[in-house]
């Protein structure tokens, strides 16, 4: 057996994402040792690509903004489906930590009279979301790292987890190797927190970066953590179809938050058609008002292209089924039309847009001053993942916690845009808290060097099985879920396809099983792609198996076949757990009453 170096720490923040900084940052504040595993590079987590901005109620263009429209507004998104504590505390709680986040150092856009400026979101009653142009996950992460990286903590760049570790029923650390040697290490530490991401890469059509594939996820569900939701996958309405390089590339929902309409190849805005029965009273039909929502009008009503992702995804999905799509096999998003009603509309949409002019400009050859943008659904997040508490953010395995994407309850059945970086940073620095408190209240485990002997055989297998027969290649095993996820469980869902679904990710198990790469194990794709594909196979198991028990349409899940909402379906969860025979067990949970004084709120609102 090879040598392998072991590296302490009270606490161990796998992922450098917005969740993962502020947990660390929160962690290292109350004085234990942090170390935080990078998948890639420090400021490469792919929270750089959130663009439209935070949520929070600060209130600062529309007073009528508070905590409870906030509460309010993300439950009626997640279709009441959302963990209610979580949803109370992150509405509680964002104005604060954005606030925090300008005292680090973040430079957000301004109003005239100095303060955050906050632009309208889908789902959002109010102009909700501090920003900064349409690059706030990017100055988010800068200003995590320049004040994290003087907190004391260690970073371990370029270093994959592959294992969570142990003793009993409670976390004793993880295994994990560095990309650039393929070298294993072995952190020992009293807690975990997991802050991955999400799995976009699991469908062949994603915004999401390389590294989220679930990986997190897997993580705690093969260390006996239970996983909830995870039907409930969000199809960004807006992302880039042209050229196929870039197919799935995000359109920040800020380009329609800043007057961006939705128009098929007649040149019709087609969300006038369909405006649900549970948004009507906020949502206008005439297109002068929609404007002057946009521009701050307290009076006005929303425009449609600002209702929840995952209506609009199936009305772009509908247009383009139905023979009313671009060219390329999207809509068109048009921007340009704005110099109607601005004379210097060119220079407003670079100032307020300057990615979305750029990335059209560079990678398309469009110019979005003057002509629309297509755009198509692209996978884009997953309400579900990591059953979590609420006040602590652990999971049900002691000394495990998860942040983030990876963790679900907050957003129900549907995420409103803006919110996950909320989410980031509320639940971020509340896991990193309760991590730090268990880490010294609890001694450290020691680390089982049998459990650690199996985790690297089995990472190793793929170079013993170069030499084999019937080796698969890792990167057709990946292309062949990606193809058949975006097919079978994509925006629209049927028993027989998930059926289908269900029995192709049990026949690639057995191919993935037989994944080989050759060559040394520095920066080595294949080994890396064939240690993947479990994160891979286990996620969208997860995924195909309860989106074929929930049997309605809600969020971000619709099935053909059951189109309308269910009343038993809304009063239960999905949870999935590993079994002793190695097999994913589900069972429903009932959910919790809501405390009285929320429901009070919701009654209010609605």
């Amino acid at each position: 057996m090879e040598k392998f170096d072991t590296i302490k720490h009270d606490v161990l923040v796998i992922g450098s994402g917005g969740a993962g900084l502020r947990a660390a940052i929160e962690a290292s504040a109350l004085g234990v040792s942090v170390g935080v595993v990078c998948r890639s590079l420090l400021g490469k987590a792919h929270t750089v690509m959130a663009e439209g901005g935070v949520a929070a109620a600060l209130a600062n263009v529309d007073d009528r903004d508070s905590w409870k429209v906030h509460f309010a507004d993300t439950m009626r998104g997640g279709q009441y489906m959302n963990n209610w504590r979580m949803a109370e505390l992150h509405a509680k709680e964002a104005p604060a930590r954005v606030r925090e986040l300008e005292a680090w150092g973040a430079v957000f856009d301004r109003t005239e009279d100095g303060r955050i400026l906050q632009r309208n979101f889908g789902g959002h009653k109010y102009p909700r979301l501090a920003h900064v142009g349409d690059r706030t996950g990017l100055e988010m992460i800068r200003t995590l790292q320049d004040h994290g990286i003087h907190q004391g903590m260690e970073f371990y760049q370029e270093y994959t987890i592959i294992s969570i570790l142990k003793e009993g029923d409670k976390v004793s650390g993880a295994v994990g190797y560095d990309r650039e040697k393929g070298l294993f290490k072995i952190f020992e530490a009293k807690a975990v927190i997991i802050a991955t991401g999400g799995m976009g890469r699991i469908y062949k059509i994603s915004s999401n970066s390389w590294d989220c594939t679930g990986g997190g996820i897997s993580l705690a569900y093969h260390a006996g953590a239970e996983l909830i939701d995870m039907e409930f996958v969000q199809f960004h309405p807006t992302g880039m179809v042209w050229p196929p390089s870039v197919r799935g590339l995000l359109i920040t929902e800020g380009v329609r938050g800043e007057g961006g309409v939705l128009r098929n190849s007649e040149g019709k805005r087609f969300m006038f058609n369909d405006i649900p029965d549970l948004y009507k009273s906020q949502t206008s039909t005439d297109e002068e008002e929609g404007w002057r929502y946009t521009q701050g009008d307290k009076n006005a009503k929303r425009p449609p292209e600002l209702l929840t992702r995952d209506h609009v995804a199936r009305c772009i999905r509908r247009e383009i089924k139905e023979g009313r799509g671009s060219p390329h096999g999207g809509v068109f998003l048009d921007i340009a039309w704005i110099k109607e009603k601005i004379s210097n509309a060119p220079e407003h949409i670079k100032r307020k847009l300057p990615s979305m002019y750029h990335q059209f400009k560079e990678l398309a050859g469009v110019d979005i001053t003057k002509e629309p943008m297509e755009v198509g659904p692209t996978t884009h997040y997953i309400m579900g993942g990591v059953r979590i508490d609420a006040d602590t953010q652990m999971t049900s395995v002691p000394g495990l916690f998860a942040a983030g994407e990876c963790a679900a309850g907050l957003h129900g059945a549907n995420r409103l845009g803006g919110n996950s970086l909320s989410d980031l940073l509320v639940f971020g620095k509340l896991a990193g808290e309760h991590a730090a408190t268990y880490a010294k209240k609890n001694s450290s485990s020691p680390i089982n060097q049998a459990q650690v002997e199996a985790v690297i055989k089995e990472a190793l297998a793929p170079f013993d099985r170069d030499l084999q027969q019937d080796k698969e290649n890792p990167f057709q095993v990946q292309s062949n879920l990606q193809d058949m996820m975006q097919e079978l469980v994509g925006i629209v869902r049927t028993e027989r396809e998930l059926d289908d679904a269900i029995s192709k990710i049990e026949g690639l198990q057995r191919v993935a099983a037989r994944a080989a790469c050759g060559g040394n194990r520095g920066y080595n794709p294949g080994w890396h792609t064939a240690m993947e594909l479990t994160h891979m196979l286990t996620v969208a198991e997860a995924i195909a198996r309860s989106a074929k028990e929930r049997k309605e349409s809600r969020g971000g899940h619709f099935r053909e076949d059951f189109p309308d909402k269910s009343e038993e379906f809304s009063k239960k969860n999905i949870c999935l757990k590993k079994g002793a025979d190695g097999r994913m067990h589900m069972e429903f949970i009932p959910k919790a009453k809501m405390r009285e004084d929320l429901q009070q709120i919701i009654d209010e609102m609605k």
